[in-house]
């Protein structure tokens, strides 16, 4: 094993710290089974403990920013870095004499007195190089700079650890010199930042590095926060907003979700856990008091957009936020897994559940709304209905967040069997299962539908237009289920049982509305009949062939499959047979007649030619003083359909 995977396996760390999701395991610390050797108790003679003072008091009035001029305008840390290093561990060794004068009873006041006012100047110092370092590298500290760089560390980690020995000194470089710079400019920063922590936490001065840290830290998350459109806002008010703008801040949270998920709480998190790495209560509750107050107004929205007015058009925007949450879900528990930020975990629970419970309430006004419509005005051709229209693009929309409706309608109580037939599904199941309690709650609106169309039905006069309206309107239904995630809840047996629906449905139209002229030739064409027969057959062909021409030829088949299979079910049953007639008895009926134009009135061409006009909602005047002109596609639509006979 290489040197490096062999260490990383050694590594013992002190406290639990955080690691980005996106991090590789080799990355995080783990727990080592090698032997760690015990600190042992560390004491100063006097001498020892004089030169300790000494070397920290010469170091430590060299930086006293009261004394001197210099050391008031410069930076230490910026100034001389090796410096700043003897200056922590001198500052450390300050710390470790004063333990000892103090545990040593004999020892000069003198001396505790002069190490403590050291101390103080010390840790002035320091106060104001944290504070300097926090504020001058805002833009190299930003939690998106902080979570790219963990991001790519990690990544670097992870391909060196199985790299031979003689490779472990290689890199892989980010692509870019500005991003390197910016990343160890950023390194450079938080590793001063940590010895600064230590030192001072170390020396009893964890007050004051904490407060500098969590005033400078929490305004940037409070900034990025702002940035992102977050906002508190109570349900009154989202109440008097027009749907366009509270639409426009659900866009914004969405949004803002999934960059503070990705970038600015994780970000912080890393910050903060680097920073106080030698202290677990002192980074739970940095980061705490940094983004709790954030993180629980952006969590808090959806549980205030869920209690304001409902409306069914609203139920996809309260999916989008439930999925939000959903899917960030291991990266929120992750970030916000202290104790003393449970509470924003609670909050992103209520949340879901409150949105759940939205939608559920949406998609029973939506059932209402179907149920309830109290218009009367019918469709004059026959065409799909409006509410039809609506109702199904509004469930195939639903349908494309069956992942996580799923969650939503476990443990809704499903409509009754004697309600909802088991043949509207396309396997058994149980009633546990959660496709099954998707599949009936998609299954039960649609059949409300249904029914509402058959009511609608029962007001056309006449009965043949009746069933082409809902020939039509299931058709629709249908053709929706099949070419959207519908068709995965309600399966194929649902969806061959409705098409079998709309064929009766078509030939009870075609049965009605053609059967008439269907019925004025006679079953054996080629018969022997006498002229005046022929003329009486021809007559009432005539007559039923316009009257049906006339009152079909308005109405509208909108399906293209259905509309052409509709069309070549009527011309199989009536050309061939007219042909034949047409054939055998039109020298006959118009010899000896001087209007002969009066029995034989349609050629086969022009039969043809009017059919292949149906169901586009309009109809060619009837000359009968010429042929009807063939349009091309009239043309065209004949020869297709020749063609499949």
């Amino acid at each position: 094993m290489p040197m490096k995977g062999l260490r990383s396996l050694c590594f013992h760390s002190k406290t639990s710290s955080y690691s980005s999701p996106n991090s590789s395991p080799s990355s995080r610390p783990s727990h080592s089974t090698c032997p760690i050797p015990r600190s042992t108790s560390f004491s100063l003679d006097s001498a020892m403990i004089d030169q300790s003072i000494e070397a920290a008091a010469a170091l430590i009035t060299k930086w006293n920013p009261d004394s001197s001029s210099y050391a008031n305008v410069t930076s230490l840390f910026y100034e001389s870095k090796a410096e700043a290093m003897q200056f922590i561990h001198r500052v450390n060794n300050l710390q470790k004499a004063m333990h000892a004068l103090v545990s040593d009873n004999s020892s000069s006041s003198d001396k505790v007195v002069q190490a403590h006012k050291l101390m103080q100047i010390a840790m002035k110092r320091l106060q104001k190089e944290f504070y300097q370092i926090l504020s001058m590298n805002r833009a190299h500290l930003d939690p998106e700079s902080v979570s790219a760089r963990s991001s790519r560390a990690s990544t670097r980690s992870s391909i060196s650890d199985y790299e031979e020995d003689d490779d472990d000194d290689d890199d892989v470089r980010p692509a870019g010199a500005s991003i390197e710079e910016v990343e160890e400019v950023s390194s450079i920063a938080m590793a001063d930042l940590r010895s600064i922590a230590e030192c001072m936490i170390s020396s009893g001065y964890a007050k004051e590095c904490v407060s500098i840290y969590k005033i400078i830290r929490k305004s940037i998350v409070d900034e990025g926060i702002y940035r992102l459109g977050v906002e508190k806002l109570s349900s009154s008010l989202i109440n008097k907003m027009d749907w366009e703008v509270l639409e426009l801040k659900i866009k914004n949270w969405l949004d803002a979700v999934k960059i503070s998920m990705r970038t600015l709480f994780t970000g912080e998190r890393i910050l903060c856990d680097h920073v106080f790495s030698s202290s677990d209560s002192i980074r739970e509750s940095c980061f705490t008091e940094i983004s709790k107050q954030g993180a629980t107004m952006l969590f808090s929205f959806p549980e205030v957009v869920a209690k304001s007015k409902k409306s069914p058009e609203k139920i996809f925007q309260v999916l989008d936020m439930y999925t939000t949450i959903s899917e960030n879900w291991p990266e929120i528990e992750s970030i916000f897994s202290f104790d003393s930020t449970a509470s924003i975990l609670s909050q992103a629970i209520t949340s879901l559940v409150r949105l759940g419970e939205s939608v559920r309430s949406m998609l029973s006004d939506f059932e209402s709304a179907i149920q309830k419509d109290s218009s009367k005005s019918l469709v004059l051709d026959g065409g799909v209905h409006p509410v039809t229209l609506h109702a199904m693009n509004y469930l195939s929309l639903l349908a494309d967040y069956s992942n996580i409706l799923g969650n939503i309608f476990t443990d809704w109580p499903h409509p009754t069997k004697s309600s909802l037939p088991e043949s509207y599904f396309d396997s058994p199941q149980s009633d546990e299962s959660p496709t099954t309690a998707i599949s009936m709650r998609i299954a039960w609106p649609i059949l409300v539908l249904l029914c509402k169309l058959d009511g609608r039905a029962k007001h056309y006069k006449d009965v043949s237009l009746s069933y082409l309206f809902l020939a039509n309107n299931i058709q629709h239904v249908v053709s929706t289920v099949r070419t959207s995630n519908l068709q995965y809840l309600l399966g194929e047996d649902w969806i061959s049982k409705h098409e079998n629906k709309v064929r009766q449905f078509a030939a009870k139209y075609e049965r009605l509305a053609w059967g008439k002229v269907i019925a004025s030739l006679p079953e054996n064409p080629t018969a022997e009949i006498s002229s005046a027969e022929a003329r009486e057959i021809l007559r009432k062909f005539n007559s039923s062939f316009e009257e049906a021409y006339l009152k079909q030829g308005m109405l509208v088949v909108s399906d293209r499959n259905l509309r052409d299979e509709m069309k070549v079910s009527i011309a199989t049953k009536l050309e061939p047979v007219y042909q034949k007639f047409y054939d055998k008895y039109r020298p006959i009926s118009e010899r000896g007649e001087r209007n002969a134009r009066l029995y034989v009135r349609f050629s086969p061409e022009d039969v043809g030619n009017y059919l292949s006009d149906l169901f586009l909602g309009t109809i060619k005047s009837i000359d009968w003083g010429s042929s009807p002109s063939s349009s091309s596609s009239s043309s065209h639509w004949r020869r297709d359909q020749s063609t499949r006979r």
